[in-house]
């Protein structure tokens, strides 16, 4: 049985969060009662209340600010809204438990977070709506027939970053960088869509990518010290892997060797600088397909997987400093985001 800690919020707009952390000592499954409908066979939505259950693979900034972005969407809607909020802490046995919690359970809407979070609630959550966010590729993870049409009961936002832009900010960072080490987990299928994304943009860029995986966050610093040789390290939105950030950074700090991620948050928690996407805004987004689906009655088989298309330039100069590297001022004068200090 999943043991939780379950509080309840009143937000502006009428909007009530029931948020539920999942405690890890125990696992197993509910009961769950009842068929989960949504209100859109009449009535008057503003008055309806709705259940979602939120299936979140891991802590970490930028899922986190998915989900604040989500709650804050569903706030400015003024709808009656209480989210059973559920974190599997990176383990995907637990990713499966609540999605399976949440297919037997009395919910209107389900929404995942991170791909393997949202491969799970597809898989067992056939019923119901289902949205994800912070998913790279939902074609290549199989979510979806195609971004333009999902064709089943699962769409949502995609966090597909821009890597030809982001491997092209490291050669204007360190023009003398050939080969670029990535520690990514073999089990996200986000992450290797994003390594064959860099090979194709490295092999125009003149640099040659250089892989070491792992299949959890505990062997990151193992697959860092494998990198011996690199000029540089990239780090593609994989969960496994941010939640390790800091191994990594340290690695590039000890090397004097830049560090790209592929999102703003990591830049903020000592990455040199990207091109990346808000997930506040992704969240928000993602709440506003929702509002859709349970007061106008939109079929997610015909809504289309939706992006944010104006990535933002984050920099860190005091990491860069840390790192070695020189930022230019072109770069500094045309950042959206400077953080970290200088």
């Amino acid at each position: 049985m999943l043991a939780s800690h379950r509080t309840s919020t009143r937000l502006r707009g009428g909007a009530l969060l029931a948020v539920s952390a999942l405690a890890l000592t125990a696992c197993g499954g509910t009961d769950g009662g009842g068929d989960a409908g949504t209100a859109t066979d009449g009535g008057d939505a503003a008055s309806e209340s709705y259940s979602i259950g939120v299936s979140q693979l891991v802590s970490h900034p930028s899922l986190d600010a998915a989900l604040t972005g989500f709650e804050a969407g569903l706030e400015e809607s003024g709808l009656d809204v209480s989210l059973d909020v559920q974190n599997a802490q990176g383990d995907q046995a637990t990713a499966n438990t609540i999605a399976g919690t949440f297919a037997s359970g009395d919910y209107d809407l389900v929404l995942a977070i991170a791909t393997p979070a949202a491969q799970a609630a597809a898989q067992a959550v056939t019923d119901v709506p289902v949205l994800f966010t912070a998913v790279t590729d939902p074609v290549s993870a199989q979510l979806v027939e195609s971004n333009e049409a999902p064709g089943g009961n699962v769409t949502g936002t995609s966090d597909a970053n821009p890597v030809v832009e982001q491997l092209t900010l490291l050669t204007e960072l360190d023009p003398e960088a050939e080969r670029v080490g990535i520690v990514y987990s073999s089990g996200e299928a986000n992450s290797e869509v994003q390594v064959e994304w860099a090979k194709e943009a490295a092999s125009d860029l003149g640099l040659e990518i250089v892989e070491a995986t792992v299949s959890n966050s505990s062997e990151v610093q193992q697959a860092a010290n494998s990198l011996s040789d690199v000029d540089a390290i990239y780090v593609p939105t994989d969960n496994a892997v941010v939640t390790a950030l800091e191994t990594l950074i340290g690695v590039a700090q000890d090397r004097q060797i830049p560090l790209i991620p592929a999102e703003g948050d990591s830049v903020e928690r000592g990455g040199v600088a990207t091109y990346g996407i808000s997930y506040e805004k992704l969240g928000a987004q993602t709440a506003e397909m929702a509002v859709q689906i349970l007061t106008e009655g939109a079929d997610p088989a015909s809504m289309p997987v939706e992006t944010l298309t104006e990535p933002e330039l984050f920099v860190n100069p005091e990491a860069a400093e840390s790192m070695g590297v020189q930022i230019p001022q072109s770069i500094l004068d045309e950042a959206d985001h400077v953080v970290g200090g200088e």
